[in-house]
C-alpha cells in the first residue's frame, strides 16, 4: 500500500489476465458446442415431427377411404337384398365383392352369438370392434391379429333397416397400406417413428431404444384409435434455458472476451488502483506450475460405520411369498436390514446389476432400517439412490425413471405400526417365492459378496417427475370433487397433489403422514376401515371417496350413496376401458374376484385369466403372458397399458376418475351399474396351530362338492352355476381368507351352509362368522 493506492505485481496480473482468457474461451467452447447440440436435436426434432404429420394425414385418410368404401358397399343392391330375406351368411359374402384386399366379410344379428359361441377361433379382437359398432352405433376400424397372429386391418359398422338396429357387419382388410406410411417415412438418423393402438406398436422404424420416450411427441389419428408417435434422443437440458441462437450468441461474445483478455496491453481492473505490468509475462508452463501448487478437495464418500451385530435372531419367517416382513424389535431390526441388503448386493452383483433406488413408507422404524438397508446394499458393492419418503409405486416409478431396474421399498404396506417390510425388485422382476427364500439361504449358507470398494450413495426426490409423468397422460374431462383418505400413511403427501394436478377437487381426509396410524388402520379392503370416509363423502356431497393403503400400492373406492364398490368390480370398468383401445388384450385377476367379471371381460372383447392372490405372483404372470391389465380383490391393479405395469393406487384412482368423468351420468350411476350380485368381504378366521398352508391342504384333500367346478390354483375355489366359496391360505399373516359370492341371497346362504359343513367337520373349533 503506498499513498492510499493498492499496488497489484504485474505477475499476478498477468497471470490473472492468462486465466480469465482461458476460462472465457473454454465457456466459449462449452456454449458452441450446446448450441451445435441444440441446433441438431431442433432439427431431428422438426425431421420427426414433420414425418409423423405426414404418416397421420395418410393413415386418416387411408381408414376414411375405407371406412367409405365399407359404407357403399353395405348400401349396395346385392348386400340390401340378402338383408331384406334375411340371408347374413349371402349378405356378408356380397359385403367384399368387388373390394380388392377386403376378406371375411360377416353380418351378424346384435347378440352376436356365432362369434361368442365361436371363441377362441372367431377371435377376440373382430368380436371386440363388432360390439364397439354396436355400442356407439357408428363405424370403427381396429387393428386386430388373425389366426396366424398377422395384423388386420377390421371394419365394423352397425347395420340399419327401416331406422332399426338389425345387426352388425365387419371386414378385415390388409395392414399394408397403412404401415407403409410408417416404413417409407424419412427420419433422420437415431429417431424413431411408430404407428400405436393401446399399448401395442403395430409397425415402427428408427431407434427401438426411444420406444419408451415417445408417447410425449405423439399424434392421434382422426377417425380412429391409432395414434402416430415419434421420438428423438435426449439431451441434456439448454444452459439457463437458452435456445440454440442464444447459445451461439453467447458463444461469440464470450470468444471476443477471450480475445479481449488475451492481447489488452492492460487489464483495468481498478480500485482507485494504478497498475504497472512492465515485468516479463508468465509463461502458460509456469501457469500450470502455479496452479499445480494450489490444494485440491476430493471429495470421498463417506464409507458408513459397520452396524452393530443384531440383537434379533434372523427368522426365516420373515421371508414370506412375496416380500420380507416382521415385527420391529421382535424379528427385524437394522441390523437383519443389514444382511437383507448385503444378500440383495449379491443377488444383484450375480446379475451383473450395479444400481438400485430405495424409498421407504412412513412408518416410525422406517429410518432405521432404511440406513440398515442402504449399508448392506453399499457393502456388496451397489450404488444407492436413497429417494427418502415415498410411496411404494413412487420408488417403483423411481427405478424405470432414473434407469436402475431394481429398488427396495422400506414398508409395512397396511400392516399395523409395529410390522415393517421389505418389497423387492432386482432387473425388473419382483422377487416372490424361491427368489424370497434364496435371500434368506445367502444369508444363513455367508454367501455374500463383499468387494473391495464400498458402493456409492445419492439422494434424489423423484415426486415431482411421478406427478407430471402421470398428469402428462391423465386429464379429466370435467371436474370430479373427491375426498381422499390416506390413513395417515404415507401416499397422504402425493396422492392429493397427483389428484389436484389432473383436474380433480380433493378434500384430504387422514393425509398427514403418521406412523403410528392415530385414526384407523390404513387397509382399505376392511369396510370398517371406511366409515369415516363414507361420512365425509355425504357431509360434503363429493363425488366420490378414494382410500389409500399404508404404503400407497393399494386402493379403496366409496360412492355418494355410501356403497364401497369392491375392487373386482372396479376392474370390469378398468378392464372395459383398456379393451376399447387393446382388444383381445389378456386381463389377469386373482382367485378372490366375482364370478362375473370373466363373462364381462369376454363380452368386451378380452381374454380373462384367473391366477394366484399376490402382487409379486401377479405381476410375473403379466410379464410371462403380456397382460394389458390385471388386478386383485386387494385392490391392487396393474395398468400396463399407458403404464408401467406395477400395482399402483394413486394411478389406478387417476385412471378411475379419467373413466368416471368421461361418463354422461354421476360417478354412483356408473359404478352402480356395473354387475353385481351377493357377495362377503373377505373373511378372515384365525387359522388351526397358526398354520393355514397345512389346513388348506388337509381341507382339499377333504372336501367334496356335487355338482360343482373346483379350482385348486390358490387354496381350494368351488364354482356353482349361481356362485362360488373360496378357502386360501393368507401369505402375510397366520389366518384363513376366505370369500362368497352369488347371484342372490338364497344361493350364498346356500354355498356358505356347504362350505361349513365341511370346514366343522374337519375342524369342529373352527370359529366361523358364517
Amino acid at each position: 500500500m503506498t499513498d492510499g493506492k493498492l499496488s497489484i505485481p504485474p505477475a499476478q496480473l498477468r497471470l490473472a489476465r492468462l486465466f480469465a482468457a482461458v476460462v472465457l474461451l473454454g465457456l466459449a467452447a462449452w456454449m458452441g458446442w450446446n448450441a451445435w447440440i441444440l441446433y441438431r436435436d431442433s432439427m431431428r426434432r422438426d425431421s420427426v415431427e414433420a414425418a409423423r404429420d405426414v404418416a397421420v394425414e395418410t393413415i386418416a385418410r387411408g381408414v376414411a377411404d375405407e371406412q367409405k368404401r365399407f359404407a357403399a358397399q353395405l348400401a349396395s343392391a346385392p348386400v340390401q337384398a340378402a338383408l331384406a330375406s334375411g340371408d347374413l351368411r349371402l349378405a356378408g359374402e356380397a359385403l367384399t365383392s368387388g373390394w380388392p384386399g377386403a376378406t371375411e366379410g360377416e353380418v351378424l344379428t346384435p347378440d352376436l352369438d356365432p362369434a361368442y359361441a365361436g371363441l377362441p377361433k372367431t377371435g377376440y379382437g373382430r368380436l371386440a370392434a363388432m360390439e364397439a359398432a354396436l355400442t356407439t352405433e357408428k363405424p370403427v376400424a381396429w387393428v386386430i391379429a388373425d389366426g396366424t397372429g398377422k395384423q388386420r386391418l377390421a371394419l365394423a359398422a352397425p347395420v340399419m333397416q327401416a331406422g332399426a338396429l338389425t345387426g352388425v357387419a365387419s371386414v378385415r382388410l390388409p395392414l399394408e397400406p397403412l404401415s407403409k406410411s410408417i416404413e417409407g417415412a424419412g427420419i433422420a438418423s437415431g429417431t424413431y417413428l411408430a404407428l400405436r393402438q393401446g399399448g401395442a406398436t403395430l409397425v415402427e422404424k428408427g431407434d427401438a431404444s426411444l420406444t419408451g420416450a415417445a408417447e410425449v411427441l405423439s399424434a392421434k389419428v382422426p377417425g380412429s384409435d391409432l395414434r402416430v408417435a415419434a421420438a428423438v434422443p435426449h439431451i441434456a437440458g439448454a444452459p439457463f434455458g437458452m435456445g440454440w441462437v442464444a447459445c451461439a450468441i453467447a458463444a461469440v461474445v464470450l470468444a471476443l472476451l477471450s480475445l479481449l483478455a488475451w492481447f489488452s496491453p492492460r487489464l483495468a481492473v481498478r480500485r482507485g488502483a494504478v497498475v504497472d505490468e512492465g515485468e516479463p509475462a508468465q509463461t502458460l508452463g509456469e501457469l500450470s506450475s502455479t496452479l499445480a501448487q494450489a490444494p485440491v478437495a476430493v471429495a470421498v464418500p463417506a464409507v458408513p460405520a459397520p452396524a452393530p451385530r443384531a440383537e434379533v435372531a434372523i427368522d426365516r419367517g420373515i421371508f414370506r411369498a412375496y416380500d420380507v416382513r416382521g415385527v420391529v424389535g421382535q424379528t427385524l431390526d437394522a441390523g437383519i436390514a443389514e444382511l437383507l441388503g448385503q444378500s440383495i448386493g449379491s443377488l444383484m452383483q450375480q446379475q451383473g446389476l450395479a444400481d438400485i433406488v430405495v424409498g421407504r413408507d412412513g412408518r416410525l422404524s422406517g429410518p432405521e432400517l432404511c440406513e440398515g438397508l442402504i449399508r448392506g446394499l453399499r457393502k456388496a458393492g451397489r450404488n444407492v439412490i436413497d429417494i427418502g419418503m415415498a410411496p411404494t409405486p413412487v420408488v417403483y416409478f423411481a427405478a424405470y425413471h432414473l434407469r436402475a431396474g431394481s429398488c427396495v421399498s422400506v414398508t409395512g404396506s397396511h400392516n399395523p405400526p409395529d410390522y415393517n417390510g421389505f418389497k423387492i425388485v432386482v432387473g425388473g422382476e419382483t422377487l416372490s417365492g424361491a427368489a424370497i427364500t434364496d435371500l434368506y439361504d445367502r444369508i444363513a449358507e455367508d454367501r455374500l459378496f463383499t468387494p473391495e470398494t464400498m458402493g456409492g450413495l445419492r439422494t434424489q426426490d423423484v415426486g415431482e417427475e411421478y406427478l407430471q409423468r402421470i398428469a402428462s397422460d391423465v386429464q379429466l374431462d370435467r371436474p370430479l370433487k373427491v375426498v381422499v383418505d390416506a390413513g395417515n400413511g404415507v401416499a397422504g403427501e402425493i396422492g392429493p397433489r397427483v389428484l389436484e394436478a389432473i383436474g380433480a377437487e380433493v378434500t384430504p381426509l387422514y393425509c398427514e403422514i403418521d406412523g403410528t396410524f392415530p385414526n384407523h388402520h390404513p387397509d382399505p379392503s376392511e369396510p370398517h376401515n371406511l366409515e369415516d370416509l363414507i361420512r365425509m363423502v355425504e357431509r360434503l356431497d363429493a363425488d366420490l371417496g378414494i382410500a389409500f393403503d399404508g404404503d400407497g400400492d393399494r386402493l379403496g373406492v366409496v360412492t355418494r350413496d355410501g356403497r364401497n364398490i369392491f375392487p373386482d368390480r372396479l376392474l370390469m370398468l378398468f378392464a372395459a376401458d383398456v379393451l376399447e383401445r387393446n382388444p383381445g388384450a389378456m386381463i389377469i385377476f386373482d382367485v378372490k374376484c366375482t364370478g362375473r367379471l370373466p363373462g364381462h371381460i369376454l363380452r368386451h372383447g378380452g381374454s380373462p385369466m384367473m391366477w394366484k392372490t399376490g402382487h409379486s405372483l401377479i405381476k410375473a404372470k403379466m410379464r410371462e403372458t403380456g397382460a394389458e391389465l390385471a388386478g386383485e380383490m386387494s385392490g391392487h391393479f396393474f395398468f400396463k397399458e399407458r403404464w408401467y405395469g406395477f400395482d399402483d393406487g394413486i394411478y389406478a384412482a387417476a385412471r378411475l376418475l379419467e373413466i368416471l368423468a368421461m361418463q354422461p351420468g354421476t360417478p354412483s350411476q356408473t359404478l352402480n351399474a356395473l354387475p353385481d350380485g351377493v357377495s362377503t368381504a373377505e373373511i378372515k378366521v384365525e387359522a388351526p396351530e397358526g398354520d393355514p398352508h397345512t389346513f388348506v391342504e388337509r381341507f382339499r384333500n377333504h372336501a367334496r362338492f356335487e355338482g360343482a367346478r373346483l379350482s385348486t390354483i390358490d387354496g381350494l375355489r368351488v364354482d356353482f352355476s349361481d356362485g362360488w366359496g373360496l378357502v386360501r391360505a393368507s401369505n402375510t399373516t397366520p389366518v384363513l381368507v376366505m370369500r362368497f359370492d352369488a347371484d342372490n341371497q338364497a344361493a350364498l346362504d346356500r354355498i356358505q351352509a356347504a362350505f361349513r359343513e365341511q370346514l366343522i367337520t374337519l375342524r369342529p373349533d373352527l370359529n366361523l362368522p358364517f
